[in-house]
């Protein structure tokens, strides 16, 4: 009783700090989209290079999810989550301090390169610290933390920069992240510490080859990169579309935008609840989680709805709704990954499948800057609209495969062929 009881607030404690952390990484994130239309006259920046920037920063994510696996199996996820955050918590101060277009551009590779640590570690210390029937809730509550950043980053970025310089407020996010740390270094004792000890059998069974030899590990990259570049219009795109297409006001679009944010919130919290009473109910841990990604992309094609409506509040409304189904497919496939491997081989599969996220969203932020650039908003609108179902098929075959490799280690027999 008593082991459940310290293992029932250690989960507590996890997820409470995962929700702040991730809360911290979001407005990090998006300070930048809030304060562009301010920092691309300053800095003589077209749209199109405001695209490159993001793609820059896009570019370093996808070089370090691939790494930060391995550096999360390592170190173990403590001391991996405090080079993460230290390391971007810098970065963003550093923005601060950028007055060329080439600083600016250093300055979000650096953050770029620190930020994804986070979402390959926090599976990691679900798969350590979270029951089975909490894993898809845990990574629903972390994610949340993410949705609120941006929901509050919005307004409160606007009051920050209402009283002080624009620049300000990415020296404060990087001040808060490293205010974290010592909550981290002192609730995290005791954690698992890396696999250094481990022998070189047991390296290379857990080793990136045997993650690529498993066909579900493409099929979850792939499906990363096509349906991530969704979240990544809304967080560096959206407020940059209210105020420069729809032409409202900061302030007006901060009262505005945060719907958007509100509803990918809702979204990580029902993806997590959902899957995770279907699988209380006696429901299939993979069905569970194809049965919500599959009501998620037949949401989705809503979008373009978004541009054609006439109201700017009705078009908060409809992309609140897209990016609540984002969401939800998001907190589904993170716990399908959790699900398919060992706990031994989290940290390096959630590196590899979300290096999708960051070479999509890079493409993407490309493509999204010509189509604003040469046919405005509307179309990309329109794109968003395919890409889950081009996602939920893709994979399908996943939840078919018998049986995971996490069954395998856990001695699932493989079942008798027809």
């Amino acid at each position: 009783m008593d082991q459940d009881k310290t293992r029932f607030r250690r989960w507590r404690q996890m997820v409470a700090l995962l929700f702040g952390v991730a809360l911290i990484n979001y407005v990090d994130r998006q300070s930048l989209s809030v304060v562009a239309p301010r920092m691309q006259a300053q800095l003589h920046l077209s749209d199109a290079g405001y695209a490159h920037i993001v793609s820059v920063f896009l570019l370093a994510s996808a070089i370090a999810y691939g790494l930060a696996g391995f550096i999360s199996d390592r170190l173990g996820t403590r001391r991996a989550m405090m080079l993460f955050v230290g390391w971007w918590s810098l970065a963003e101060a550093a923005t601060a301090f950028a007055t060329s277009i080439w600083a600016l551009s250093v300055a979000r590779f650096c953050l770029g390169l620190g930020e994804p640590g986070l979402w390959v570690a926090a599976p990691k210390a679900v798969s350590e610290a979270a029951p089975k029937e909490r894993q898809s809730l845990s990574i629903g509550l972390y994610t949340l933390g993410a949705t609120v950043g941006a929901v509050v980053a919005l307004p409160l970025i606007a009051v920050i920069t209402r009283h002080l310089p624009w620049r300000s407020i990415f020296l404060l996010d990087g001040v808060v992240g490293l205010l974290w740390l010592p909550l981290w270094f002192w609730i995290s004792r005791g954690w698992p510490r890396g696999t250094a000890g481990a022998g070189d059998g047991e390296r290379r069974a857990n080793g990136v080859g045997a993650l690529l030899r498993n066909p579900s590990t493409l099929r979850l990259l792939v499906a990363r990169s096509l349906t991530d570049p969704v979240w990544y219009f809304f967080l560096f795109w959206f407020p940059k579309y209210l105020i420069g297409d729809r032409g409202l006001s900061l302030e007006s679009a901060s009262r505005i935008g945060w719907v958007v944010y509100f509803g990918a919130g809702l979204g990580t919290l029902a993806g997590g609840a959902i899957s995770g009473r279907w699988i209380r109910r006696g429901m299939t841990a993979r069905r569970a989680y194809r049965s919500t990604m599959l009501c998620a992309a037949l949401l989705a094609p809503l979008s373009p709805l978004a541009a054609l409506c006439g109201s700017s509040m009705g078009a908060a409304l409809i992309a609140a709704v897209v990016a609540l189904a984002h969401m939800a497919w998001l907190v589904a496939l993170t716990a399908t990954l959790v699900e398919l491997y060992p706990a031994e081989q989290v940290g390096k599969a959630a590196g590899l499948v979300a290096m999708g996220s960051g070479l999509g969203g890079m493409l993407s932020s490309e493509v999204v800057g010509y189509l604003v650039t040469h046919g405005g908003y509307t179309p990309v609108f329109c794109l968003m609209a395919v890409l889950h179902p081009l996602g939920i098929a893709l994979l399908w075959p996943v939840f078919r495969e018998r049986p995971s490799m996490a069954e395998i280690a856990r001695g699932v027999p493989e079942p008798m062929s027809p």
